[in-house]
């Protein structure tokens, strides 16, 4: 390119004096003919043409690379030279510069080495003259251009090669300028970037720290109060200004902070909180369900209920995270603390409770109940529990309890291994504790057995057994889940336990040995038909659809019993000896239910 533009400089028309350079007097042409108005320039005027061509170049380039370039391809302007090598200073160490043609490469590089910085001869086969000419601006040394002649150089030509070098460190000097002041700026644009991100960090951090100041110094002030749930969730609130809550592991409201609570509060369904607590366990830290940022409370891995924030428009950040999991840590030993309470009461109650069914000294059982907080002097009644879906375990315990205390209950509690007993202080409710149950529970598959009224502690054992033979019935009756009371049984009264069985037996062997025998031998089910058909109330239709049988087979084995037992279900007397044989055959000897 920069020779184009010296060509181009070459063929302009001369302008001035240069204009009658060689022209004869008169405007004649000279000697050789020549024409005076288009002089044919010279050499030097060329050289001299094609250097300012370069030296504009070189001006107007940034780059260092392409400026050593533009200076090794001009060289020859300068005079009879040619460039055989041009380096460049790059991090303290001269990079030769790439260009086609180079020869003796290894040779001149270790030589220009050896110059450490200094101008110096270069020997080259083939070229008499050859010099190693640094490039130097006032930062230093920015490379070195080898150059070789043909013949020594003149005054002249060593001069215009002096001035080519001058403009070629100038213009090295000004990239290397540029290029400092280009990397200043990204630097400086680098440094403000990362001082920006400190700062953000910095300021974060320091809101962090007060955040955690102040979530430390409420929860520490929570704790050193003894104020309990209500306390923590207070303080939540007033950290995030979310209405905050604990639930049992039910899902039972124990405590609520803030606006907007449900009134009243939604019964639990026990599926679903299964499926919650079993969702949040597998997360660490708090889990958002639907419209709130929950955490179980869980100290040694048993969850001993759920504490939640509501933020139904998604408002929680990384500090209202951290506050729910400080008020968690504090609510955890409040909870545990409750929880071995709990156990404490449950435990006495259960010593007391099992040396009264057994039979206990009234000294030492009024005392006992006086430090529970339980009036035994009052008339009790016994509740026996059974349901038939749930294991008699403490955990069902305290299920049989929390409902007795919603429905008012004042009770002692223990449990067997199939049914959980209650001491109360008043006769209950007869459908209240049963519903109760029902939706602790989630299933209406309990039985529930009342003992008559129970004036002294002596009493007590003998009122376990009627409130089992309560249960017994209902459980072996038509309608087997629900509560039955002891003194409502009626005839059935007198089937309970301390009777003569051998008077029983022979009772049912006189009026059903021969069905018994008959079922025994054919593998039929006709005092189960009998039983259940009096338990209708001699309704056919019904009785049928309890079996699970057509009506017509129903009378079908009506009738064979009639035959096989010599009985008439017409007469009043044979019905009323048969029904009773039946349901002491169910209920006391243990035949099918």
């Amino acid at each position: 390119m920069a020779g184009s533009r010296a060509h181009n400089l070459y063929r302009r028309r001369p302008t001035g004096r240069a204009a009658f350079r060689g022209a004869a007097p008169g405007g004649s042409p000279g000697p050789r003919g020549e024409d005076l108005a288009h002089p044919v320039p010279t050499p030097a005027d060329h050289a001299l043409h094609e250097l300012m061509v370069l030296f504009s170049a070189l001006s107007g380039t940034r780059d260092e690379g392409e400026i050593l370039r533009l200076a090794m391809d001009h060289i020859a302007a300068a005079g009879p030279y040619r460039a055989e090598a041009g380096y460049l200073k790059v991090g303290g160490d001269l990079v030769p510069n790439p260009r086609d043609g180079q020869i003796h490469a290894l040779a001149v590089g270790r030589r220009v080495r050896e110059l450490a910085g200094q101008d110096g001869p270069v020997t080259v086969p083939g070229r008499p003259w050859g010099r190693a000419l640094g490039l130097r601006g006032l930062e230093g040394l920015h490379g070195y251009l080898v150059v070789t002649s043909r013949s020594r150089p003149t005054e002249a030509e060593r001069s215009l090669l002096a001035t080519l070098v001058r403009h070629t460190s100038a213009a090295l000097s000004a990239a290397f300028t540029h290029r400092r002041q280009r990397e200043d700026a990204l630097e400086l644009h680098r440094l403000r970037k990362e001082r920006t991100a400190l700062q953000r960090q910095l300021i974060s951090v320091v809101a962090e720290l007060r955040c955690q100041r102040a979530i430390h110094a409420l929860m520490a002030d929570v704790a050193a109060s003894g104020g309990g749930e209500e306390a923590i969730t207070r303080a939540l609130h007033e950290l995030t200004g979310l209405p905050a809550l604990v639930e049992d592991r039910f899902g039972r409201l124990r405590s609520w902070t803030g606006p907007s609570r449900p009134d009243p509060y939604p019964e639990p369904d026990p599926v679903r909180q299964d499926e919650m607590l079993h969702a949040a366990a597998r997360e660490v830290g708090p889990v958002r369900i639907r419209d709130r940022l929950t955490t179980l409370i869980r100290p040694h891995g048993e969850i001993l209920g759920v504490l939640a924030l509501v933020d139904a428009r998604g408002e929680a950040d990384e500090h209202t995270v951290l506050a729910l999991e400080h008020a968690a840590t504090s609510l955890a030993p409040e909870l545990a603390h409750l929880r071995n309470l709990a156990e404490v009461e449950l435990r006495l109650h259960r010593e007391l409770v099992d040396d009264l069914l057994a039979g206990t000294d009234e000294a030492s059982a009024y005392a006992r109940s006086e430090a529970v907080g339980h009036d035994l002097h009052r008339s009790q009644y016994i509740v026996v529990v059974q349901w038939s879906n749930r294991t008699v375990d403490d955990s069902f315990a305290q299920t049989v309890g929390r409902a007795a205390s919603a429905v008012g209950m004042r009770s002692l509690l223990t449990r067997r291994s199939d049914h959980v007993v209650l001491v109360a202080d008043d006769r209950p409710h007869a459908r209240a504790l049963y519903e109760a149950l029902a939706r602790e529970t989630g299933t209406r598959s309990g039985t529930i057995g009342v003992s008559a009224l129970c004036d002294s502690l002596d009493d007590i054992p003998h009122r376990y057994q009627e409130a089992q033979r309560a249960l017994e019935v209902r459980r072996h009756s038509h309608e087997r889940y629900g509560t039955t009371f002891f003194d409502e049984l009626g005839l059935y009264r007198v089937l309970g336990p301390g009777n003569d069985y051998r008077e029983l037996e022979t009772f049912v062997h006189e009026w059903l040995g021969q069905l018994i025998d008959y079922d025994s031998r054919h593998h039929t089910a006709m005092v189960e038909t009998l039983s259940r058909y009096f338990d209708c109330g001699g309704n056919y239709d019904e009785t049928a659809e309890s079996l699970a049988i057509h009506r017509s087979t129903l009378r079908y084995r009506l009738q064979r019993i009639r035959d096989i037992s010599g009985n008439d279900l017409a007469n009043v007397e044979d019905r009323l000896n048969l029904q009773v044989a039946t349901r002491v055959w169910t209920i006391v000897l243990g035949g099918p239910g």
